[in-house]
Order: C-alpha cells, then sequence, then structure tokens
C-alpha cells in the first residue's frame, strides 16, 4: 500500500504542478501532508516535517547566501565583461547562443556546485535569450542536462555518496567513468546545437545592431506559430541600478513585452518590466570598477575553499556575502538596499527548499521511499541477475529523479550491489552505473538547485521539467550506452 501511496504522491504533485494548478510551494507541502493523514500517520507528520527541515536547512541557509554574495557580484559589474564577451562570440545568433550556454554551464560546474552553476549561467546569458527573444527554457533546459553530465565528478557529491555506500575509492569508479561522460557531454552540446537551430528558424538570424537596438514590440511569435501577448509590466520607475532579483536588471517604468514562447509553444506571460529588456545597465549606480580584481579574487577564493572544502559551503556563503557588502558598499542603508533588491529571490528559493523539506520528510518519515525501492528492486526478473550493471544505471534514472541522492546511493545502491555480487557483477560496476541519471537528477523537483535556476530565469517550474525531462532523459541513456560499449559497465 505505501508503495502505491508513494507513486501516487509523486505523480500527483508532478501532474499539478506541470499542468500549473498548484503552485511548487503550494504542491509540496499540502499533497503531501494530505498523503501522510492518507496513510494514518498524520499524527507524525509535524515530526516528518521537523526531521526533513532539519536535514535541509543547511541547504536553505547556503542558497540564501548564495544569491546574496552572486547578486551583489551582479551588481556591482563582476559579469559584465563574460556577458559583452559571449555577446561578441554568439554574433546574435541563437544556434551560438545555447551551445555558449551548455559551454559556460559546464565549465562553471567543474566547482561541483550546482546552485553555483546556474547564478553564474544566467547571469551572464539571461539578458542575451531576452533581447534575442529566445526562449528561456532552452537555456534552463541545456544548463540543467549539462550541470548533470559534470554532477559527477569526486567532489560534486554522486560519486562520493556511491565510493562511501560501497566502500570503494571516488578515484576508480569516476576515472573509468571519463569516456562514457565524455561522451554525454558531447550529446549535450549537440542538443545544444540542434535546439539552437530550432530557435533560429523560429526567430531568424539577427545581426548585432539589431540586439543593441530598442526593443518596443508587444506581440512574440511563439513556437507553435501562433502569438503570445505580453502581460502588463510590473515594474515601477527608479534610478539607474536598482536592480531587478538576482539578475541585477534595471527597472523602469511602462508596460512590458510578452516573454518568448517556449520551443513548446509555451509563454510564461510575464511582462517585462521595462517595455524592452535592458539587460545590465552598463551605467548602473552600482558598478564598483576600482573594486573589480578584489571581487574576482574573492570569487576564486570562494569557489577555491569549496573545492577544498575548507568550511562548509553554508559558511563560506555567509562570510562571503557579507564580506562582498562591507567592501563594496561600505554604507549601511546602501547594504540594506542590496538585500532588499535581492530579497524576492531569496525568499522564494528558501521557501522552496522548505517546503521541499515537507515533502522529503514524509516520503521518508512514512517508508514510502523504502517500500518504492523495495519494490523496483524486487521487481528485477532473475535473469537480469548478470546484467544487474545494465539495469542499475536504467534504475538510476527514476531512482534519483524521484529520490535524493542521499536517499538512492545510500539506501537502494547497497541493495543493488548485494544483488549484483551474487551474480558476479562487481560493485564497482553498479557503482559507475549509478553514476548516468544524474543528467536527469538535476531537474527533480527535491534538487534546490533547480529553484534557483528557474526562479533566476523566471520560468515555471512545469514549463521546465515538461521541456526538460526528455532531453536530460535522453542524455542519460547516452551515458549508459556509451559505458556499455566501452566496456566500463
Amino acid at each position: 500500500m505505501l508503495t502505491i501511496l508513494g507513486f501516487a504522491m509523486i505523480a500527483t504533485f508532478l501532474v499539478l504542478i506541470m499542468m500549473k494548478k498548484m503552485s511548487p510551494i503550494a504542491a509540496l507541502v499540502l499533497i503531501p501532508a494530505l498523503f501522510c493523514v492518507a496513510v494514518g500517520q498524520g499524527a507524525q507528520l509535524g515530526d516528518y516535517v521537523i526531521e526533513g527541515v532539519g536535514k535541509l536547512a543547511p541547504t536553505a541557509a547556503m542558497l540564501m547566501f548564495a544569491i546574496v554574495y552572486f547578486g551583489v557580484m551582479i551588481d556591482v559589474g563582476l559579469f559584465d565583461p563574460i556577458v559583452r564577451a559571449i555577446l561578441r562570440f554568439c554574433k546574435a545568433d541563437p544556434v551560438r547562443v545555447v551551445v555558449g550556454t551548455a559551454v559556460l554551464a559546464a565549465i562553471v560546474s567543474l566547482d561541483g556546485d550546482g546552485s553555483t552553476t546556474f547564478m553564474i549561467t544566467v547571469s551572464a546569458m539571461y539578458p542575451l535569450y531576452k533581447r534575442l527573444g529566445m526562449s528561456l527554457v532552452v537555456m534552463t533546459g541545456v544548463a540543467a542536462t549539462a550541470n548533470g553530465v559534470m554532477n559527477t565528478l569526486p567532489w560534486g557529491g554522486p560519486t562520493a555518496r556511491a565510493a562511501t555506500a560501497l566502500k570503494l575509492d571516488a578515484g576508480d569508479i569516476f576515472v573509468p567513468m571519463i569516456p562514457a561522460l565524455g561522451v554525454g557531454l558531447l550529446f549535450v552540446f549537440v542538443l545544444a546545437y540542434v535546439l539552437g537551430r530550432r530557435e533560429r528558424k523560429r526567430i531568424g538570424y539577427l545581426s548585432l545592431d539589431d540586439v543593441l537596438a530598442p526593443r518596443t514590440e508587444t506581440v512574440l511569435v511563439t513556437a507553435g506559430g501562433g502569438t503570445a501577448e505580453g502581460g502588463e509590466g510590473t515594474g515601477k520607475g527608479g534610478a539607474a541600478g536598482t536592480g531587478k532579483g538576482a539578475t541585477g536588471v534595471a527597472a523602469s517604468g511602462g508596460s512590458g513585452a510578452a516573454d518568448a514562447g517556449d520551443a513548446d509553444g509555451n509563454s510564461d506571460g510575464d511582462g517585462d518590466a521595462d517595455g524592452g529588456f535592458q539587460g545590465l545597465d552598463p551605467r548602473r549606480e552600482t558598478l564598483r570598477p576600482k573594486l573589480y580584481w578584489f571581487n574576482a579574487g574573492l570569487t576564486v577564493a570562494l569557489l577555491a575553499a569549496m573545492i577544498m572544502e575548507l568550511l562548509p559551503i553554508p559558511v563560506l556563503f555567509l562570510l562571503g556575502a557579507a564580506l562582498a557588502l562591507t567592501v563594496n558598499f561600505p554604507k549601511p542603508a546602501a547594504q540594506k538596499a542590496r538585500l532588499a533588491a535581492h530579497a524576492d529571490n531569496v525568499l522564494n528559493v528558501a521557501g522552496m527548499v522548505f517546503a521541499a523539506a515537507v515533502f522529503t520528510g514524509v516520503l521518508t518519515g512514512t517508508g514510502m521511499v523504502k517500500h518504492m525501492a523495495d519494490w523496483l528492486v524486487g521487481a528485477i526478473p532473475e535473469g537480469m541477475g548478470p546484467h544487474m550493471a545494465l539495469v542499475t544505471g536504467v534504475l538510476s534514472l527514476p531512482l534519483t529523479y524521484f529520490m535524493s541522492n542521499d536517499g538512492f546511493y545510500f539506501g537502494v545502491l547497497p541493495v543493488l550491489a548485494e544483488a549484483g555480487a551474487a551474480h558476479g557483477v562487481s560493485p564497482l560496476e553498479i557503482a559507475r552505473a549509478s553514476l548516468v541519471g544524474q543528467a536527469l537528477h538535476m531537474s527533480s523537483p527535491l534538487v534546490p538547485a533547480v529553484y534557483v535556476l528557474v526562479g533566476m530565469a523566471k520560468v515555471e517550474f512545469g514549463d521546465h521539467t515538461r521541456f526538460t525531462v526528455k532531453w536530460a532523459a535522453l542524455t542519460s541513456l547516452v551515458v549508459l550506452a556509451a559505458g556499455v560499449l566501452f566496456g566500463i559497465v
């Protein structure tokens, strides 16, 4: 019964948010609460939620201060040269823009933290997508999938979890997987090229002058051939340099143009606040050109400290945000203004994380996760025993999507490894196969970083899920096929 209710709870959640019948926060809270009562454990709901919140509190703290830190870095102009360089490279060609998104996300993913990757990638690429009228779900989908492949780095988390759970060396797991992961990353670049061609066909090939010219139209052609009318602009006129959320977009008065429809013909209907996207205002008052190298050095030092694990990541971002605010904006009033400018994104993401804690708390506390995992493992035919590595790779797609990495690697993987060992399959093969689902995992509703991605990109989570899941799953299967072909899995 718990198995059926577990799958039903997840299916209900996904259907409601993809159909936009509920907001993600409301769905993450109310649906598990309802199912907790349905299984007869309503009295324990409070304990499950508190336990879930306790486990995710460090993640919420990390995201809160990371958004403040990178928001300040955007405000002061740290990423402006990157935006200009990408603009020159892309030459207003949608194909180059999408491929550039994949390359940038892959490079930034070397730090091993998905939230950081998404904040930097969206900060650099969002203005370009908006100016060209490109689909924002293409940006989020490509960035999430590229980051998912790179998330298998030993310091990224999954590899270390697999090594710990099976008592193996992380290097022995990861190094042989490099060829297969390289094929997966190459597939992401090819996918980015194909999606870029679709975007070029939809909006055309613009010159750089077209991009830099003010955009005034309020009706855009969607991928489905129809039109998407823009909503009313909500921004109020303000002085230059007033950041709009974590993207650092200058706000001004007027009604806005519609956001571009996504590649599936959807539009988020969110009007721009400025009647034509302005991007990062090169004259905003928050710029600190004299402190550029200090800010660059601070960011590099922060990322290096994360990789070296000198301190817990939430502590590093807390210290980094405090130092960045103090040095760049010495006056308390200016610091307060910067915090207020990014409060919307901080509250949205932190709220999403704590809401996800309800979902994971109920899944784990009621025993649904364990019963679902046991059912899936028990459903494996006896004849598949010698192919347990392949089975593990296939199962890693749905299991890491519907479960946290901790739940999969510490709860399910040892069972799969034990079943494989009974048929002569080595734990190393099982561990390597377990990594292939990470491309899909990074778009899971249980991954806090994905809410940073969709929040900063102003994309509905349901739209991102509907667009990304099929491509991310295909990428994971490509990695698995490459692993089998190379004899790694």
